[in-house]
């Protein structure tokens, strides 16, 4: 499937949760056995959603929190290695930009920090559990 077909959707938890929920269950809860009670946080009220469509389907998604954190980034196994993270990390970015936020950080799964690394992203401290999945500290900077 072509990246040129991808459709971002940009809202609200109440918009997007819809969308956003079965890719994040996909993802977390069901591949990577994250406890289904620690996947809907606060956060998600407060924050700004974005997922990739693909004729209508969601395929990819991730939250800027009004910190300049970003998180639940999740792209569906047959959508790996094609882009859709990558549109979706983008978006976060510009919107981050825009809102004139001067640092962004996420904790990223440290099997995926060469990925946050291409948009700017830089490690900080030690590896950390969290939701039993080793992770890192990555920050950047505007």
């Amino acid at each position: 499937m072509s990246i040129s077909s991808i459709q971002l959707a940009l809202g609200s938890w109440d918009e997007i949760k819809p969308l956003a929920l079965p890719v994040r269950w996909a993802v977390f809860v069901e591949e990577q056995k994250v406890p289904s009670e620690d996947e809907i946080d606060a956060l998600d009220d407060v924050s700004l959603h974005v997922v990739a469509l693909l004729e209508g389907k969601a395929v990819a998604t991730g939250r800027l929190c009004p910190d300049g954190r970003i998180g639940r980034m999740a792209v569906l196994g047959p959508f790996r290695q094609q882009g859709w993270g990558a549109a979706i990390m983008r978006a976060l970015l510009q919107e981050a930009d825009r809102r004139e936020l001067q640092t962004s950080y996420l904790h990223a799964q440290c099997h995926a920090l060469a990925f946050y690394e291409k948009f700017g992203f830089q490690a900080e401290g030690p590896v950390f559990d969290e939701a039993g999945i080793p992770h890192r500290l990555m920050q950047r900077q505007r």
